[in-house]
């Protein structure tokens, strides 16, 4: 490709949750329309669309996919039941992020430089994993290419997926990928320059094993054990070669419905580290309520991969570097606005990332309600409440602490929030905060405490704009209704 031509492929998503609310009307109020759950969704036909002619020259591709709830177990749940089991898996999630990061600022972790880093895409299910994320991508996997759901996840690295043999094999939708009939698949040797690049990569040699070993534990107790490989991934006629797999043959813990995950983090074996050459460590993504169906009048979620997929417009803010983890996407947020004025009780210094790899504010795709440090939280949620002292308050719901009767209206004007970023500031619709919890018109403010010391941006507040990672400049962006 000599660097002249910059892939891009573009990601159709079907999402999970709340509808996109109109911008503010002023600094102080934004217009929130007041929807109710929309009706469950329904399976598209992903097979209909050909994953088995890949091509390495496609510079544009768009791929349209069915929200997760349609394939899950869970798929006769109503509205009300899905969103309960949500707000469980977003607990489950939190934990298991604040875990690792605990974890990883008590001891010394091995940090490996990226060692390759273009433009491509693949489909996005918004989705029922429960400690892994949820979002959900089709794609093709060996050659010939067997079509699998996959978690997107910007909170691990290592790409993996469940493999024949299984020792233990939790349920997915598809069949388990076999690695015999794939002609592109191949073991990587222990003690090779990639299978060092394994945190724990001296596994296969107490094993006595020939083959490089990963294992991927997350904070939850999930896990994933099996043999490191390398595999073709293709996205509707994009193939992407060699690229570095977990086969997995023990798998264990929390996974729903998706054969693996699609690790979309910082560090070096994360897809856009490993295809930072192709796609120059550029990604993004923008999504929708769960309602959009993919018509003109409700575009789907999507997901950009290559320098189109960076907004030149966006509001960006540089990523801060954790010493000793190198996953997470840590931003520099100085401050939160409600209804036009500074917080006084939310500063910089509540999320400061100290030099031991405590504290920060990281923004994951697999966390939906955002969490704060709890004194920034207590003092953005009663800045809120007082800003919005004319609204009728009803009962707390769930992990939700404010919240309002707004049955019978239409719309109804709210305080506006703000995040103030290292860079520029993002103004927040007013759906992306107050969130519909039941049938009956009751709507909450959708961000909660954390006794830890990690912040972390969710996917309710990032709704609607698109949000691009930016590795080689080291930066995120924001652009608003950018889907």
């Amino acid at each position: 490709m000599g660097g002249k031509v910059q892939n891009t492929l573009i990601f159709s998503v079907t999402v999970l949750f709340i509808s996109f609310s109109s911008a503010a009307s002023s600094s102080q109020y934004n217009t929130l329309v007041v929807n109710t759950f929309p009706s469950s969704p329904i399976l598209s036909s992903p097979e209909s669309e050909s994953l088995t002619t890949p091509s390495q020259s496609t510079t544009s591709l768009s791929l349209h996919l069915s929200h997760i709830d349609a394939i899950s177990s869970f798929s006769d749940a109503s509205p009300a039941e899905l969103f309960d089991l949500r707000l469980k898996r977003d607990s489950i999630r939190v934990e298991s992020l604040t875990s690792l990061a605990a974890v990883s600022s008590r001891r010394n972790v091995t940090r490996r430089a990226p060692r390759s880093a273009g433009g491509f895409s693949g489909a996005v299910i918004s989705g029922l994993s429960q400690g892994s994320g949820e979002y959900f991508m089709r794609l093709g996997v060996g050659t010939p290419a067997t079509n699998m759901y996959m978690v997107l996840d910007t909170g691990s690295d290592v790409v993996w997926l469940q493999c024949a043999p299984c020792k233990v094999c939790y349920n997915q939708s598809d069949a388990i990928f076999d690695p015999s009939k794939s002609k592109t698949f191949a073991t990587v040797p222990c003690g090779s320059r990639l299978c060092r690049r394994l945190d724990d990569s001296t596994e296969c040699f107490r094993q006595r094993s020939k083959r490089c070993l990963y294992q991927v534990s997350y904070g939850d107790g999930s896990f994933t054990v099996g043999d490191f490989s390398t595999e073709t991934l293709t996205f509707k006629g994009a193939r992407v070669d060699h690229v570095a797999v977990g086969c997995g043959h023990d798998n264990e813990g929390l996974f729903v419905g998706a054969a693996g995950l699609l690790g979309l983090g910082r560090g070096g074996l994360s897809f856009p580290s490993q295809t930072k050459n192709r796609y120059s460590g550029k990604f993004s993504y923008c999504l929708v309520d769960r309602t959009s169906s993919g018509s003109a009048s409700k575009p789907p979620s999507t997901i950009a991969f290559g320098n189109d997929a960076v907004p030149k417009t966006s509001v960006f803010t540089p990523l801060l570097t954790n010493p000793k983890l190198d996953t997470f996407y840590y931003l520099q947020l100085l401050g939160i606005s409600v209804g036009g004025s500074r917080v006084r009780g939310v500063s910089e210094s509540q999320f400061k990332l100290d030099a031991t790899g405590n504290g920060g504010v990281i923004i994951d795709s697999g966390t939906s309600v955002t969490r704060l440090t709890q004194s920034a939280y207590v003092a953005l949620r009663d800045a809120f409440r007082l800003a919005a002292k004319r609204l009728k308050r009803a009962p707390s719901y769930s992990l939700f602490d404010t919240c309002f009767d707004l049955s019978g209206m239409s719309t109804v004007k709210v305080p506006t929030v703000v995040f103030h970023f290292g860079g520029g500031e993002v103004s927040l619709p007013a759906s992306n905060y107050l969130i519909p919890v039941n049938t009956q018109g009751r709507f909450c403010f959708a961000f909660a405490g954390t006794m830890g010391s990690l912040s972390i941006i969710g996917n309710i507040q990032q709704q609607g704009f698109r949000v691009a990672y930016d590795l080689t400049g080291s930066r995120v962006g924001f652009l608003p209704r950018a889907c």
